[in-house]
């Protein structure tokens, strides 16, 4: 049970940060295996037994609490409570960027190896403790064991990747030496930054951002999705088990619109750091763009926002593949993930089979509590979220025709039916706004080019895949088919950090490409040094 260890309490050692091997990307655990199912439900009661205490906000060295309280609940039962966490106010998000600040005057001169210690440290704790985390992200976010486990594998794989990184960067930079000069470059710290993570990779994009910050020199004000606090808090204990000094990561809980504004807008921020939807990460871009009294720079959005991706398959495709592929991208954590396939885009000529087929795949899938190893699907995330699929499942009725599911399942959570419809349009409201749930539309097209067309005729640019044999038509893909991340062949989702750097263009977000060997470079300012011999 070595891979799925529970709540190892050993103290995590020194790394040997000279001395890294070379990046791998953590193995998934083996879920066939009785031994790690087994560890799973016990890290299940183990964390059950966890569940319903109180959180503190950590603003500096202080542990605060606030007079209003909120819950985040379990969504495959709606009723239970997760946490209970602080309703704080604007007063306590500029209480946190003043004690950053103050902590930035030191921790932007410590060692880059000291920092990056911390996080190989911090990634040996995740690693020893894998089924204990990922069973808070089953209660709290509603991911089944795979998925949950997937979620801590990445979150090791940011802290260890970017530390590699930081090592790289920390050291010397390739600039041309002129005759009678010593000529350099450095990379140095912004500042203070806002990260404002997103629920559905609440722990492996939480730390991926707050620890890219924090290794390059920066410190963060953390405030996460009211609908994953405790994930975030759990996050934010490891960082401090792992050595990090008070003050470097605060930790705020509440709404977006009135913590998350007040980091936005304080002239102390240097840089905002978010994932979310395109409507908020909009907003922030047109915040953060104004250049209130006091602020002496302008600052930097790293956003991270929403997708309407599509598969292309084609008439020569590999049919069983796609079938598969399409299926796991579509209902994958109930389609929940800003890089899930929204939309497949099939040749005329095999239309008619694919559509059947797909909804034949789909009636296997059996929907229901995550905690429940039988469950491919849990639940969406809330009540606002349930009724907006069903929304669109009305709307999608309206626009095309109905082949599978499209119904809510137990009321004692947020469930719904994977959803497959045909015959969409490719202008149509379902085939162009983003859903977020396990909503798939079927789109025909009557040629390669023609499908290239339609899964270019969106807003958005994250990720897309196509399914061809013909190496021609792969090519073209790759020229032709505008987004951050392209999958040949293969699932549109299970972005791997180190081999597909993560970002997409358009309304899809700023092309940070997190998970990339650029992506530190945002939270850093290039300094050049000429020393005249």
């Amino acid at each position: 049970m070595d891979s799925m260890a529970l709540a190892d309490t050993a103290a995590p050692a020194t790394p040997d940060v000279a001395h890294l091997p070379e990046f791998r990307n953590e193995p998934l655990t083996d879920f066939s295996r009785p031994e790690n199912r087994q560890c799973y439900q016990a890290a299940l009661a183990e964390v059950r037994a966890e569940l319903g205490r109180e959180y503190d906000n950590r603003i500096g060295d202080r542990r605060v609490r606030s007079e209003k309280k909120f819950k985040s609940h379990n969504p495959s039962r709606s009723s239970e409570v997760v946490g209970v966490h602080q309703e704080n106010t604007p007063d306590a998000a500029r209480e946190a960027i003043a004690a950053a600040a103050l902590t930035f005057e030191c921790w932007r001169l410590s060692k880059p190896e000291k920092r990056v210690e911390i996080l190989i440290r911090a990634a040996d704790i995740f690693r020893r403790r894998k089924a204990y985390y990922s069973a808070w992200l089953t209660y709290e976010v509603g991911k089944t064991a795979p998925e949950a486990d997937a979620d801590i594998a990445e979150t090791i794989d940011f802290l260890e990747y970017y530390g590699r990184q930081q090592l790289r960067l920390s050291g010397p930079q390739p600039v041309t030496q002129l005759p009678g000069e010593h000529d350099r470059m450095v990379y140095i710290p912004l500042g203070v930054g806002a990260v404002i993570p997103p629920w559905n990779f609440p722990m492996a994009i939480t730390a991926g951002m707050t620890s890219a910050a924090l290794v390059a020199g920066n410190t963060v004000v953390l405030k996460p999705s009211s609908d994953s606090p405790t994930i975030a808090a759990k996050f934010v204990e490891v960082l401090e088990e792992a050595g990090l000094p008070a003050g470097v990561v605060n930790f705020v809980t509440g709404g977006g619109s009135t913590v998350g504004e007040a980091l936005v807008v304080d002239p102390r921020i240097r840089f905002i750091s978010f994932t979310g939807s395109k409507t908020v990460g909009l907003d922030i871009n047109r915040k953060a763009a104004e250049t209130p009294k006091g602020q002496r720079w302008i600052k930097r959005t790293v956003l991270e926002m929403g997708g309407k991706d599509a598969i292309l398959v084609d008439e020569d495709a590999d049919f069983d593949a796609a079938i598969e592929g399409v299926t796991v991208s579509a209902f994958g954590y109930q389609g929940q993930k800003c890089s899930a396939c929204s939309r497949a885009i099939v040749h005329e000529k095999i239309y008619d089979r694919f559509v059947a087929a797909l909804a034949e795949r789909a009636k296997k899938i059996k929907v229901g509590d995550a905690a429940d190893p039988a469950n491919y699907m849990g639940p969406v995330i809330n009540e606002r979220s349930l009724n907006n699929t069903l929304r669109y499942i009305e709307i999608g009725k309206q626009e095309g025709r109905l082949v599978h599911g499209g119904g809510r399942g137990d009321a004692a959570g947020f469930f719904v039916e994977p959803t497959i419809i045909a015959d969409i349009q490719p202008t149509a409201r379902l085939a162009q706004e983003e859903v977020f749930a396990p909503v798939l539309a079927v789109i025909k097209c009557k040629s390669f080019e023609e499908g290239l067309a339609i899964a270019n005729n969106t807003e958005y640019g994250l990720t897309g895949a196509v399914y061809t044999r013909d190496p021609r038509k792969l090519e073209q893909a790759a020229e032709e088919f505008h987004v951050g991340n392209l999958y040949l062949n293969r699932k549109c989702t299970g972005a791997m950090v180190g081999a597909h750097p993560f970002g997409g263009f358009n309304m899809s977000g700023t092309d940070s490409k997190a998970g990339g060997p650029d992506y530190l470079l945002l939270f850093t300012q290039a300094k050049s040094i000429a020393k005249k011999l």
